[in-house]
């Protein structure tokens, strides 16, 4: 099936992020990047929330960045569901988070979190950089270009997409037609769930395949540990930088 039932053209996807780690610990003190980071245990309970909560919907692809704590994340929900055995996790690597430079004698966690806080709130300027590191449009691109080819394949109706906060926020931007004026906004909490509609309509030119026609924002930032926030009065970019 192509569409949602009850539709004609209609495609979901739940874009989720994943869920807690630790940017200062020892393994990426010792491996001196942070890209192979895993979850921490908290990560995993979040995850398994998330899992708990999409348990009862059946998808016809999963993906994810490839990065560890996306396809943990990924695994995690995927064993939570009775009807993903069906399954193969792929791996696209235009999902991979936007990369920030390094920021020079930040000393502690707090102080990190501080000078990454307003990043995003520059990202519609030309030729704005993730404190330095990659151009946010560049990074738009590649992820607006992982949802499209995932849109353009055929025989799935529901798809899980894990990535991070970064991308997902680049991506959420995009739909808002709104290019990166929109980046700021949109709160990407630990294992949260997006949930993307698309309409799907054969190509305008007559040629082979489909094209989007419109894009729908059901649900942004739902936490089933914690669907009303409360108590979570942290954004996210402080959150991952707290100790547990």
């Amino acid at each position: 099936m192509n569409a949602l039932p009850g539709t004609t053209g209609r495609r979901r996807v739940y874009l989720m992020r994943h869920g807690h780690v630790d940017y200062f610990s020892r393994e990426v003190r010792e491996a001196g990047h942070a890209s192979q980071v895993p979850l921490t245990p908290l990560g995993r309970e979040q995850a398994l929330a998330s899992g708990d909560g999409l348990s009862h919907v059946r998808f016809d692809r999963a993906l994810s960045s490839g990065l560890p704590r996306t396809r943990e994340t990924a695994e995690i929900v995927l064993a939570a569901n009775a009807d993903a055995a069906h399954l193969t996790l792929s791996v696209d690597a235009d999902l991979v988070e936007i990369v920030g430079g390094r920021p020079s004698g930040a000393k502690s966690r707090e102080e990190l979190a501080a000078r990454m806080a307003f990043e995003f709130d520059q990202a519609a300027q030309p030729g704005a950089r993730m404190m330095g590191g990659d151009v946010f449009a560049d990074v738009q691109a590649r992820a607006v270009r992982a949802m499209k080819r995932l849109l353009a394949e055929p025989g799935w109706h529901t798809a899980l997409v894990v990535a991070h906060e970064g991308v997902n926020r680049l991506i959420l931007s995009w739909m808002t037609g709104n290019g990166l004026s929109g980046v700021q906004a949109f709160e990407q909490d630990l294992a949260c769930i997006n949930i993307l509609d698309f309409d799907m309509v054969p190509q305008a030119d007559g040629g082979v395949g489909t094209e989007i026609a419109r894009s729908l924002i059901k649900a942004v930032n739902l936490t089933p540990y914690n669907y009303t926030k409360h108590g979570m009065n942290l954004t996210s970019l402080e959150a991952i930088f707290v100790r547990v």
